[in-house]
């Protein structure tokens, strides 16, 4: 199973309204967005292998700023 799979239905499973962002306007914001209870988080799916590209950790520290909460797979940057 790939892990963007994995994410979702992990995700999912915790409850969670998971919409997955293929085209936004702004390059580098995280591959999901989930919604719950009036909350959003974001989260960004990577292989083991993968790892973030600067644009990617501009958009992270963007959206922390913000006062979002950020993950990659399932572990909160």
């Amino acid at each position: 199973m790939k892990q963007t799979d994995k994410i979702r239905k992990h995700w999912e499973s915790k409850g969670w309204f998971v919409v997955n962002l293929i085209k936004t306007n702004k390059n580098g914001i995280p591959d999901y967005m989930m919604l719950k209870n009036g909350k959003t988080i974001f989260v960004e799916s990577k292989e083991s292998w993968d790892r973030l590209s600067k644009i990617q950790e501009y958009r992270i520290q963007q959206l922390k700023y913000y006062g979002f909460k950020v993950y990659v797979n399932d572990e909160e940057i």
